[in-house]
């Protein structure tokens, strides 16, 4: 395992990380949670991801529970949460829900923090743009969480490069802490945001990525070749938005033709894809995700993968899929 800066600042982070989207409270239990991250650390991840809607705040209890029976030295994990949808639902909610708000996010914190049982997060995201709040409003919030040390730093999820240049400029225009992270999703069907769209962010802001979805919600397992299994994330309830994507008639025809060059690498599709996204120097972390043991272990197989994607081969996987990515 390698471990690369997060964009300017110093924090260091896993080329590969683990998350918990879908999978913790929903497939995986504390127990299940606990010896996962147990064997994600003895293979050297050090960055553990979440967010406050995940399970609608039972995927940070999860995490905390397995993070206290671990009893591991503070200093030796980074773990995230992400700001934005909030978990009240019901009624007239206005302000505890789908905002960048202060009320919120300043709610928002204490709430991670108590769930997680933590004193502090180490990242803090927010997790989508919010068009009805000043983006200063926002900054100012974000960056009062970490003078109040709740939080170390600060980023955005699947916000646009015009949204995090402003948000960037309104930090450093008043001095506040600026943000240093988008996690933004990234795999061989998603490149456009990363490569095109950000590319200017890099150099004048130095804006570190820690993506998510390396695998396109499981399409680049090549499990959807046939349609969708039962016991699939895609036949999870309330995850019918994924239907199209994963039996996408043309994708599928890709991961066919990814499945050869990964026989001949010597590993399986989804262990190319997870190390071709770690092959881009602008990616901090790979957020991976897994439901079983075996998963995990399989995906940390990508490491060995990486040094076998030679031009050549990054070549071939551009010709198949960049007509495809969105």
């Amino acid at each position: 395992m390698q471990y690369r800066r997060l964009g300017r600042s110093g924090l260091r982070l896993s080329e590969l990380s683990l998350g918990s989207w879908v999978t913790y409270h929903n497939q995986v239990d504390t127990s299940a949670a606990r010896e996962m991250l147990a064997v994600a650390m003895d293979a050297g991840i050090n960055f553990f991801d979440n967010a406050e809607a995940y399970a609608a705040g039972q995927s940070e209890v999860v995490m905390g529970e397995a993070f206290k029976a671990l009893k591991w030295p503070r200093l030796n994990f980074v773990v995230s949460t992400k700001f934005f949808w909030g978990l009240d639902r019901s009624g007239d909610a206005v302000n505890r829900r789908d905002t960048l708000n202060r009320k919120y996010l300043m709610q928002a914190i204490d709430g991670s923090l108590a769930r997680m049982q933590l004193d502090f997060i180490d990242l803090v995201y927010c997790h989508r743009p919010d068009p009805l709040t000043p983006i200063e409003e926002t900054v100012h919030a974000m960056s009062d969480m970490i003078t109040q040390g709740k939080a170390l730093y600060w980023g955005t999820s699947e916000w646009s490069a015009a949204e995090i240049r402003a948000a960037w400029d309104i930090a450093d225009r008043h001095h506040l802490h600026k943000p240093v992270v988008e996690q933004p999703q990234y795999n061989l069907f998603s490149r456009k945001r990363v490569e095109q769209e950000y590319e200017r962010l890099y150099e004048d802001i130095g804006i570190g990525l820690t993506t998510w979805s390396p695998l396109a919600s499981g399409l680049l397992t090549g499990k959807y070749r046939n349609g969708i299994p039962a016991d699939s994330r895609g036949a999870m309830e309330g995850m019918g938005f994924l239907t199209q994507s994963l039996g996408d008639t043309a994708k599928g025809e890709a991961v066919g033709k990814f499945e050869k060059i990964a026989a001949e690498l010597g590993c399986n599709v989804a262990q190319l894809a997870i190390a071709w996204v770690v092959k881009n120097p602008r990616v901090s972390s790979v957020i991976t995700g897994a439901s079983k043991l075996s998963q995990l272990q399989s995906n940390l197989g990508a490491v060995e993968v990486i040094a076998k994607l030679t031009p050549e081969v990054m070549a071939a996987l551009d010709a198949i899929s960049a007509p495809l990515a969105a």
